[in-house]
This record gives C-alpha cells, structure tokens and sequence, in this order.
C-alpha cells in the first residue's frame, strides 16, 4: 500500500507539473497580452470535463544549444479528444508558455498523432495554434516533423474535416498545416501567419513593414484570403469554431448533423418580390436574400472580407445543412472574377467531399473584364469553378434570380455542368450578353445610320429581351426545370433537396482529376 501512495504520489506531481505549463509568470505573460492558455483554450472550446488529454508526459529527447537542460513535459503542445455538442473531435493546442510553442520533433509528432487518431477514428481534428515556429535548436528534426504533419494534413483531406485556428504566432514552415486544412480562424489584433518575419523581409527586399501590416488578421481576411473567419477575442472566436461544426458531418461517410426546426418547410417568402429590383442595374445585398430563404435566417458566412462579389458559406433548409455560393450583386455587380472563383471553387469542392448539397443563387453579368485580369490568368481560375462544379456529385439547386450572362450562365451550377434542379424565376435574362452589349454589336450598322439611334437602341433591347434573353427559352430547352415565382423558393428549394437526398452518381474510375491549379 505504501509503494502504491509513492506511486500515486509521484504521478500526481507529474500531472501538476505538466499542468503548470511554463509557470506562473509565463502564464501572466501570456494572459497579459490578452491571449489564453492552451488548456484554457481547450477548455472553452469543448463541452464540459470531456477532454482526454494524450502524451502529456511526452518531452523532446535532443541535446546542444542548451536544450539538453531541460525536458518540460508535453513539449509544448497539449494533444487529446473530447466532444462538441456531445460529437467526438480531436484537438491539440500549442503552449507558448513552454519553450514558445516552438515545433520540434516530439511536438511534432504528438500532432501527428492526433491527426491519425482523428482520421482512424472517423472525427474532426482541430487546431489551436500559438508558436513561435519550427525549433531551430533541433535542426532538420523539426522540419521533418513539419513534414510529418503536412502529409497527414493532406491525407486526410476530404476525409475528416481540418479546421485550425490562429491564436498567436504562427510563421515560416509552420504555417503550411494550416494552409492545407479546411478552415482557418484569426484572431484580430494578437496573431500573425507569414513565410517570413518582418526582419528577413527588410534584409531581403529592404521593405520596413510590422507583423501586423505583413500578416495580421486584416491581412489574411481581405487581401490574401487564407483566413475563413475571425473574430474580436478568443472566446467568440471558439464559440464560432464550435457553430460551424453544427453544420458538418463528422467525417466523409457520415451525414452532416439535421437540426429539427419549428419553422414550416412550405413557409412563402413574399418579401423577395421587394428585395430584388426587376431594374437589373440596381445592386442589391444578396445576404437579404439568403436571410429570407434559410431556416430562422441562419447563415454563417465563410470568408465575408474577401471576394465580396461572391457569398459562400453554410445555411439550413428543413433542419439539414446546405452551402450557399451565391453571386453578390453590391459589389462589382456580382461579376465573377479570379479571387472569386478561387473562393467559390475551394467552398464547392469541400461542400462535395462532405456530401452537403449545394444551393447556388445567380445573379451576374459574366467575368470581369480587363487587361490585369487576363494577364493574371481570369481563364485558369475561372476554370476551377467549372471543374468545381462539373466534379461535385452532391444534389446541386440552383435558381437564376435576375441575369445569367455569358460564360458565368454556364459557370453557376447550370444543367449543362451537372446541375440536377435549376430555376428561374419569371424576369431572369440568360443569354449570351446583356440586352444592351448584344443590341450594339448584333446592329452597329443600323444603329451608326439611324436618325435616331437611342429610340433604335431602347426598341432593339427590348425586342432581344423578350426574344432571347427570357427564362423561357432555356425553360423549353431543358435547360431550367421551371420557372417559378420568387415567394415559392424556400418551398421549391427544399422539396428539390428532398427529392435528391438519396442521389446516388458515380464518376469514373481515375486516381484524380487535374484540376487547373
């Protein structure tokens, strides 16, 4: 009994150890900047006393450059499982108060391990990251074990859903993990993600410029796009990592979470007769839209700083997930563009590897036109929105609100793309123009002759809306399975999910497709 109370004993100043982290005044240090602990992190993100830590004894084994003086335990990363909403995930946490965070080989595999653990066992693995970036005392062990978790990042893509979230530091090497998970969440003000620091950048291209204007929050949400989401503290912030979940399927085989609702299926939405002008020169906010269509006008919006003239994010019909890509006519009349068909291309082919269907509401003139688009190469990553499409098996409904031009008609989820329920509603124009580009190029002649030309324009334009630009024609072709009246879509909308929630497509044998990177 006795050696059994020794052990206990020494067991138990292990775990205070490990639990203590760097020490009190690190902890202080680390609260003084308005960050959290890591097991404070935990702690809030995942439902109460549910968390099961792994390897906290776990400590690096390498020697020179000091390191061989201390082994603090966990290696500065806290590892284990626990449930959201009572759902299985798996979680590590990076503890800038042991050693900064730094990633060496044991920390390195412990995250390794997490993320096998995650994928065997078929649940989300998350992220919270707060480094000061690979341990340079440990040489090419430290990025091998970089490497390590960016092959199991990448294996388990498509397969689990892979959400990181940016609490602090998160630089060099190290921030390719987060760049090949699903989501990325940012912390405003205390984290940063770039290659390099801002004293190799001054050195190496003499620009004098501070981690905030490199690679802060504001950055990564409007300009470069890597981060999804962010908010003002960390506490919002997993609370927000914690509502995206209700929306996904815990891994590839399973179906995304249904929500019982109070709210009736066949509920009409009168108010879309006021929010979209029938004048197609007027903008209006397509998140208006989405509002009135969804369940209790639910809609978290993924990536609303970046791209804006496209709107993608997650929804319910009748309890049960949907992605909403949907052309944002207040910005750029909702053209599509590069940025934008790499966002909506990205948000569409996840949606399909998770088997949540897809809602896409058209409204757009086409591509973007100029010389800065063509030369960074508009026709490549248009493309990806094409094979984004054309690959997803998912039930895809799409309805064209207003105008369907050109290219982009065919982009947005058309039949001819795969599209399984496509409508219009009774004032949408697809053609391959707009009335008025159409009218001057088809009659540039009689227009240049005419006594009076504007009288001839407005009669031409609305000869060629009314004989080409119509939902009819495309209606009698097939190519719309109806057209119906804006106030019925939440009902046409989830009766069309209904119909396809056994759809069942499969594609042809192939180790993949190559889609235009």
């Amino acid at each position: 009994m006795e050696n059994n109370d020794k052990q206990d004993l020494k067991l138990e100043e292990l775990r205070q150890a490990a639990m203590a982290a760097g020490g009190e005044k690190r902890i202080q240090a680390q609260h003084d900047k308005g960050k959290l602990t890591a097991r404070e992190r935990i702690e809030k993100l995942l439902d109460l006393d549910s968390f099961n830590e792994v390897d906290m004894f776990r400590a690096h084994r390498a020697v020179g450059f000091g390191l061989e003086k201390s082994h603090p335990m966990t290696d500065g990363v806290v590892t284990g499982w626990g449930r959201i909403e009572g759902r299985l995930v798996y979680v590590y946490a990076q503890d800038f108060t042991v050693m900064g965070g730094s990633l060496g080989e044991e920390h390195g595999l412990k995250i390794a391990k997490i993320i096998d653990m995650a994928l065997e066992n078929g649940a989300p693995v998350i992220g919270l990251n707060d480094s000061g970036g690979a341990r340079i005392q440990e040489g090419v062990n430290s990025l091998a074990a970089c490497g390590e978790i960016f092959l199991r990042n990448t294996r388990a893509s498509g397969i689990i859903p892979q959400i990181t979230a940016i609490l602090g530091p998160c630089a060099g090497a190290a921030v390719y993990s987060p760049a090949l998970t699903d989501f990325i969440f940012i912390v405003k003000d205390t984290a940063n993600m770039f290659i390099t620091g801002p004293e190799v950048v001054r050195a190496v291209t003499h620009e004098d410029v501070d981690f905030e204007t490199l690679g802060g929050a504001a950055v990564h949400l409007s300009k470069s796009g890597v981060a999804h989401f962010s908010d003002e503290n960390e506490d919002a912030l997993l609370e927000k990592i914690r509502w995206l979940l209700s929306f996904l399927p815990s891994n590839n085989l399973s179906p995304a979470p249904h929500v019982e609702t109070s709210e009736d299926p066949r509920r009409s939405c009168e108010a879309l007769n006021e929010l979209v002008p029938l004048d197609a020169q007027k903008p209006y906010d397509i998140r208006e839209v989405i509002a009135e269509i969804a369940d209790n006008s639910e809609f978290l919006e993924v990536q609303e700083d970046y791209a804006q003239n496209i709107v993608i994010g997650f929804a319910r019909l009748n309890g049960y997930p949907v992605g909403i890509v949907a052309n944002q006519p207040m910005v750029l009349a909702g053209v599509l563009d590069i940025n934008s068909s790499d966002k909506g291309a990205r948000f569409i082919r996840f949606c399909d590897a998770f088997h949540i269907p897809l809602v896409t509401l058209v409204d757009t003139p086409g591509f973007l036109p100029g010389v800065e688009q063509e030369h960074s190469g508009v026709i490549r990553h248009g493309a990806k929105m094409i094979f984004a499409y054309a690959e997803a098996t998912v039930p895809k409904v799409s309805v064209i609100l207003r105008k369907a031009y050109g290219g982009a008609y065919i982009v947005m989820s058309s039949k001819h793309l795969g599209g399984d329920i496509n409508y219009a509603w009774p004032a949408a124009e697809v053609a391959v123009m707009g009335p008025e580009g159409a009218v001057n190029i088809m009659y540039r002649k009689e227009l240049a002759q005419a006594e009076n030309p504007e009288e001839l324009r407005t009669e031409l334009t609305a000869q060629y809306r009314d004989e080409l630009a119509n939902p009819y024609i495309a209606a009698s072709r097939g190519y719309l399975d109806g057209v119906i009246p804006p106030a019925e879509t939440r009902r046409r909308l989830i009766d069309a999910l209904e119909s396809l929630r056994d759809k069942r497509k499969s594609t042809p044998p192939r180790k993949h497709g190559n889609i235009p990177l």
